[in-house]
């Protein structure tokens, strides 16, 4: 018998990283998620085959868990990035995916990353794992994307607007410790 853990697993190799709560659960709307999380681009064109591989495993998998029937896109873990405003997710597909349990976070070498590691940033390029799941409770239906790991691979433009620069402080010269605060 099949592992059903390995059947539904996906190796994703050289895809983009976005929104990385890989350290820290995740905040949304001001409230702890009690989830790590984490979105993939990948490339329409250069990741083809495996956008492939994840719409037959989904498809695959709502068969054997939600009677055949795949829920529309806004239940899915992949989206088509296309159909967001997103600028960095045109011409791609995305994957969303979420953990309770805090993912493993690798190096190049092999030796696990630590937030102050400075090395995982949205924009760079990993080599994620995750593994598809079909949910049929209360909730709804879905499919989604269980967070495994996640290995950094290499640098990439960084998204958002850049920090400050140490020498923006240079207008604080004058200031000395003999000032009264306000």
């Amino acid at each position: 018998m099949t592992d059903q853990k390995n059947e539904y697993q996906v190796k994703m190799p050289n895809v983009r990283l976005s929104f990385p709560n890989l350290f820290q659960t995740s905040v949304f709307a001001g409230e702890d998620t009690g989830k790590y999380d984490a979105t993939f681009i990948l490339d329409k064109e250069v990741h083809k085959d495996l956008i492939k591989e994840i719409k037959a495993k989904m498809k695959r998998l709502a068969g054997e868990k939600l009677k055949g029937k795949v829920p529309p896109d806004d239940k899915r873990c992949l989206k088509d990035g296309d159909e967001t405003e997103r600028e960095e997710q045109i011409n791609s597909y995305v994957v969303k995916a979420s953990t309770k349990k805090r993912p493993m976070v690798l190096d190049r070498d092999r030796t696990p990353l630590m937030e102050d590691d400075n090395i995982i940033y949205a924009g760079c390029y990993v080599n994620a794992i995750v593994t598809l799941w079909a949910q049929d409770n209360a909730y709804g239906k879905r499919l989604n994307a269980s967070l495994d790991g996640v290995m950094f691979c290499a640098h990439g433009e960084p998204f958002g607007p850049p920090g400050i620069a140490a020498d923006e402080f240079d207008a604080f010269e004058d200031a000395t410790d003999d000032n009264e605060p306000f």
